[in-house]
This record gives structure tokens, C-alpha cells and sequence, in this order.
């Protein structure tokens, strides 16, 4: 035998696993107000003051006369004020959670394989 085949060195690999977190944009948010229109219909009874003047005649072939004269009236005026509804609270919240990962790492062993009629002998 060779000096070259008694001895061998074999240099045996194992895998391990790196494990690294980073950051990734999932979405965007944009935050705003919208105003929405509604339109709205009231019925308000409305009162008003007249002065009638009504003039009969006696005779029978005369009609009557009516005049009116408007005194006063209600008027209707409307505006509109602003109601606070709800405030609404906005902010980032971050949840952590557990992640379960499993892998298969391989490992490199040596092995002796042997044909004939010999002892291996094991420290």
C-alpha cells in the first residue's frame, strides 16, 4: 500500500440554519376626512295675520266685497351648526407573535465500508 491510501482526511459538513428578520411594506394606509351630503326636507307650518274687511250690501243684486290687508307673518330662517359625533383614535399597534419553523438539516458522517475477511477495531 501507498503512504497516500493509509491515510485520508475527510472534512465533514453539517448544515445550520440562519434565521434573519427583516421589514417588508404588506400595504399602504392614507388617512382622511370625506364629507358626505345629505339632503334633507321639512314641512314647517307657517302663520300669518290678515285684516279682512268684508262689505255686504243689503240689496240683492250687489255681490259682497272682501279685502284683505297682510299685517304680519312668521318667517322661516334656518342655519346650520356643527355637531361632534365621535372622536376616532388612529395609531399603530405592534402584535408579535410566534412563528414555527421547521427544517431538515443534513450532517455528514463518516462511514467504513469493508470487503474481505477484516476487523475493525473502535477506540
Amino acid at each position: 500500500m501507498k503512504s497516500s491510501d493509509q491515510n485520508k482526511t475527510l472534512k465533514l459538513k453539517a448544515e445550520e440554519l440562519d434565521i434573519a428578520k427583516q421589514w417588508i411594506k404588506t400595504g399602504d394606509v392614507k388617512i382622511y376626512k370625506e364629507t358626505l351630503s345629505t339632503e334633507k326636507s321639512f314641512t314647517i307650518p307657517v302663520k300669518r295675520e290678515e285684516l279682512v274687511i268684508e262689505k255686504k250690501s243689503y240689496d240683492t243684486n250687489s255681490s259682497e266685497d272682501i279685502i284683505r290687508i297682510p299685517l304680519s307673518e312668521e318667517q322661516v330662517s334656518f342655519s346650520t351648526h356643527k355637531v361632534t359625533l365621535e372622536d376616532v383614535s388612529i395609531y399603530k399597534n405592534e402584535i408579535e407573535e410566534i412563528k414555527h419553523i421547521e427544517s431538515t438539516l443534513k450532517k455528514e458522517e463518516p462511514k467504513v465500508k469493508t470487503s474481505g475477511d477484516i476487523t475493525v477495531l473502535q477506540d
